[in-house]
């Protein structure tokens, strides 16, 4: 399979999961964009579909966003992509790779786990949440985890951590986006990636309700899990690599 192929799969895969679960995005396609077209780029395109697909799903909710919730959430994200951003462009590669896939797997993990931490609660709970969410999504193309951490902390419902966690999304993502700045692709790569989100959009509407939204949840998981883990041995294999 082509790497254009395997690139349109992953989106349509991303997509998908997206419209099913109104989350999920990220996980499932920022490790293995990571792989296919190397840490800048990868996470670059991970900001700009995930902004894109953010604002979409959030058109249908924003009525339901906590606004004063998520001022500190995203005014401490807005302080720590430049942060994020930074430091993909000073490590190597190999490094790149080992800390964007660490950092995706030990985020999984916790959620996973549902890790109750009392320093997750009130503002400055929101704070702490926010400012890690942005750093990773600028690093890592991941900001999600933290916010979900925060959210089980907080006792939010699915219903009331959806928008929210949206509108996060295009918040973060934007400005990620300013940091990393957008892709180099040629035209038929970004056809092949519209056409992917489009598509996986129409069968993740079309699924809704049919499949059991904690088995897609712990399919998400499990395949970031695996795409974290997959960077992360990518990277050794770059490290080791260039150490002979």
């Amino acid at each position: 399979m082509s790497a254009d192929l395997l690139l349109a799969a992953v989106v349509l895969l991303a997509s998908c999961v997206q419209w099913l679960t109104g989350v999920g995005f990220a996980l499932v396609a920022a490790p293995a964009l990571v792989v296919l077209l190397g840490p800048g780029e990868g996470v670059a395109l991970v900001n700009c579909a995930a902004g894109v697909i953010s604002a979409m799903g959030l058109a249908a909710g924003w009525r339901l966003v906590r606004a004063g919730a998520m001022l500190p959430l995203c005014v401490a994200a807005v302080c720590t992509v430049p942060a994020g951003s930074w430091l993909t462009r000073q490590l190597p590669e190999a490094a790149l790779m080992l800390v964007m896939g660490g950092l995706v797997t030990v985020a999984v993990l916790l959620v996973m786990r549902g890790v109750r931490v009392s320093a997750l609660r009130g503002t400055g709970g929101a704070v702490a949440a926010g400012a890690v969410g942005g750093f990773m999504n600028s690093a890592a193309g991941v900001g999600g985890p933290p916010i979900s951490l925060y959210a089980v902390n907080a006792g939010w419902a699915v219903r009331d951590f959806v928008p929210n966690a949206l509108f996060y999304g295009v918040v973060v993502n934007v400005f990620s986006v300013v940091a990393n700045g957008v892709p180099t692709m040629d035209s038929a790569r970004w056809t092949a990636v519209a056409v992917a989100m489009a598509v996986g959009a129409l069968a993740g509407r079309g699924l809704a309700g049919r499949v059991p939204e904690q088995r897609v949840r712990s399919l998400v998981l499990l395949l970031a899990l695996a795409g974290g883990l997959g960077a992360v041995g990518k990277g050794l294999w770059a490290y080791w690599g260039g150490l002979r």
